[in-house]
């Protein structure tokens, strides 16, 4: 059995969210509800959109604003603290520093390069979104036919997403995962690994943030939705975020800055 996986900068963008550490102090960076909190025009670590620098050097500032010792935060605390004053990170923001981070380890330039901002319009719209990349790429700018286009089960590469587009419940946000590892089986993929920016219910105040998963694929010839989902030991219909996808146009997509279109 062997395994693909990105790049070692996008794996390691993964990990900042994941593991975002300041001094001794290691969290997830908790999710960020754009739509919730309508911030779209705030600094991007305010806005569900920062990177994870840009949201170190934020929480940073706050925690000397507030004169508190850097050395004693425990990870509980800096959680608290990041989530108490609305710091996080939404889906498609960390799915574009991600895939960002793979474009320019392949020497094919910053994401912004190549995406067609669907949500821009006219003179103003397109300054904005030159100015403004990241808060204007979201998941159905993502799963457009412009930027991305459908790929098969057995054909899935490192780098490729799941959009989670529509459903029958308006509470329901469209929703994107990234995949960064393959594991293959006599040259057929066998696993797919993802990790994502979300929040559940069971979550609480202070659980959300960066969650990993596995999808077995057991049948390569059918749709992502008929494979076998695993996040935080919850299979198939006990696993959340895989009852989502089976509410949604749920498709496995690949941008085409990675297939050279």
């Amino acid at each position: 059995m062997n395994t693909k996986t990105l790049g070692n900068h996008a794996l390691t963008v993964i990990d900042q969210y994941l593991n975002f550490k300041i001094g001794e102090a290691v969290c997830s960076i908790p999710y960020f509800n754009n739509k919730t909190l309508r911030t779209r025009a705030a600094l991007r670590a305010l806005a569900g959109k920062g990177s994870p620098q840009e949201i170190f050097e934020e929480i940073k500032g706050l925690m000397l604003k507030d004169h508190v010792d850097i050395s004693t935060v425990t990870g509980e605390l800096l959680k608290k603290t990041l989530t108490d004053n609305n710091i996080g990170i939404d889906c498609s923001a960390f799915t574009y520093y991600v895939l960002n981070s793979q474009s320019q380890e392949l020497k094919k330039g910053s994401l912004d390069k190549h995406i067609h901002f669907i949500n821009c319009h006219g003179i103003i719209g397109k300054i904005r979104c030159a100015l403004r990349p990241i808060e204007n790429c979201d998941v159905a700018t993502f799963a457009h036919d412009k930027n991305s286009q459908a790929v098969a089960v057995d054909k899935v590469e490192p780098g490729d997403i799941i959009t989670m587009v529509g459903g029958p419940d308006n509470s329901d946000r469209d929703h994107v995962l990234v995949i960064y590892q393959i594991e293959y089986q006599n040259f057929s993929p066998i696993k797919i690994h993802y990790a994502h920016a979300v929040a559940y219910p069971e979550d609480g105040i202070y659980g959300s943030g960066i969650k990993k998963g596995i999808i077995e694929i057991l049948h390569p010839d059918k749709p992502i939705t008929e494979q076998i989902w695993t996040e935080n030991e919850k299979v198939g219909e006990s696993n959340r975020i895989f009852v989502r996808a089976q509410k949604s146009q749920t498709i496995l997509r690949r941008l085409h800055v990675f297939t050279g279109q």
